[in-house]
């Protein structure tokens, strides 16, 4: 094992030796095509050349360097432990409050997610995030345990303008909530009257609050305490299909809430 070791080392001390592996795993290159695609010196780019040929992961023809095959297996696997590693730096602080016993898809679809956290000036960051995407969507998709004040508002008045359809599903908790207040409740109300929308309600627990916000998926994270921690969005694909495939299930398991309904 030491001797593996020994070489991840040599590669992890030195982001250009990475480079020109991954480099070579895509192209042969001549020395000065190299040259012009890193910013590595020339007697660095010599070294670096030199200690992989040694090594076996790269050959040279008289003109052509490029990856062996074995050069090509540590260039993907060590791509791919980068990855992973920058992924965890990335959900460090919010992993916590992340729903990942349910989320059935690699955590590392979630390496370009954006995270929102709330700060001393701007407490109120991640719900903001989620009205900017909001405000530029055609289609909006929800299933939550909460459905806050300015959220509704947005998309209320987005669909009555005729430009957003929405479909929602909410727990009993996050509907009481609502129907509480009589000024929310005239907004839910306006939702489900305006033909571009629809509402319904699931008979259980909801442990998300995800927003689909056309092709971008949006998570509203909160502690035990119920406090907003984060926010995390992301236009990743299977994220996407994952949180669609969850709003269908509940969708096909709660029932619609209509007009009536909110006017008790």
């Amino acid at each position: 094992m030491d001797s593996a070791l020994d070489e991840i080392e040599f590669l992890a001390l030195s982001s250009n030796r990475v480079t020109v592996l991954d480099t070579l795993c895509d192209d042969s290159y001549t020395r000065r095509e190299l040259e012009e695609q890193l910013t590595a010196s020339q007697p660095t780019l010599g070294r670096i050349l030199r200690d992989l040929q040694e090594r076996g992961w790269i050959t040279y023809d008289g003109r052509r360097y490029t990856t062996t095959a074995t050069g090509q297996l540590v260039a993907e696997e060590f791509v791919d432990l980068l990855e992973t590693v920058e992924t965890e730096l990335k959900l460090r602080e919010v992993v916590e409050w992340l729903p990942t016993e349910a989320m059935d898809f690699d955590l590392r679809h979630l390496s370009d997610a954006t995270i929102t956290t709330p700060s001393q000036t701007k407490p109120g960051a991640p719900v903001q995030r989620v009205l900017e995407l909001l405000h530029r969507s055609s289609h909006v998709q929800l299933f939550s345990y909460a459905f806050n004040e300015q959220s509704l508002g947005v998309i209320r008045q987005r669909v009555l303008d005729g430009a957003q359809t929405f479909e929602g599903v909410l727990s009993e908790d996050a509907l009481a909530m609502i129907t509480h207040d009589s000024a929310l409740r005239e907004q839910l109300r306006d939702l489900v009257e305006s033909g571009d929308a629809e509402i319904r309600l699931y008979d259980g627990e909801i442990p998300f609050a995800v927003t689909i916000t056309d092709d971008v998926t949006h998570l509203l994270l909160r502690d035990q305490d119920d406090f907003l921690r984060a926010a995390l969005d992301t236009d990743d694909e299977a994220v996407l299909t994952w949180a669609r495939g969850k709003f269908e299930g509940y969708w096909q398991r709660s029932s619609p809430v209509d007009a009536e309904t909110l006017s008790e």
